[in-house]
């Protein structure tokens, strides 16, 4: 398998946890079912893959508000964050925890590619040009 791959799945974790968030005390367990969903409906990821989709999606997670502002800062004023297609949201969230906060250095390049042949495969026709737009934005 591939890191591609392993985002893909990552990504699908979080487009689950928007529509259950669970409340405070059950945020942690929420997470963990989601993640352990996406893993298990998808195919074969090795150990190491498995343990990227966990670290990415709980810290993604983690540091959502100060991603949300990270995004919002690149949408026309008219714009907020929360008018963002779901797949668009997501695909942008966890692409930007890996360009700005990730601790394993990954080129960009590959990240906004990543990110934007998801948005193509799950979004809606200008997803990819819209995430393309924003993560080439914020990566200068």
């Amino acid at each position: 398998m591939s890191r591609s791959l392993a985002r893909e799945i990552a990504f699908k974790a979080l487009f689950q946890l928007e529509f259950n968030d669970g409340d405070d005390e059950d945020r942690e367990s929420c997470e963990d079912r989601a993640i352990d969903t996406v893993i298990e409906s998808g195919k074969k990821l090795r150990q190491s893959e498995c343990l990227y989709v966990r670290q990415v999606v709980k810290e993604t997670r983690a540091r959502l508000k100060e991603i949300d502002e990270i995004i919002s800062a690149h949408l026309k004023e008219s714009w907020t964050i929360q008018r963002l297609a779901t797949v668009d949201r997501n695909v942008l969230r966890l692409s930007i925890y890996e360009i700005k906060f990730a601790e394993k250095v990954v080129p960009k390049g590959i990240i906004i590619n990543d990110a934007v042949e998801i948005a193509k495969k799950y979004g809606t026709d200008t997803s990819g040009r819209f995430v393309n737009g924003i993560l080439a934005a914020i990566a200068n």
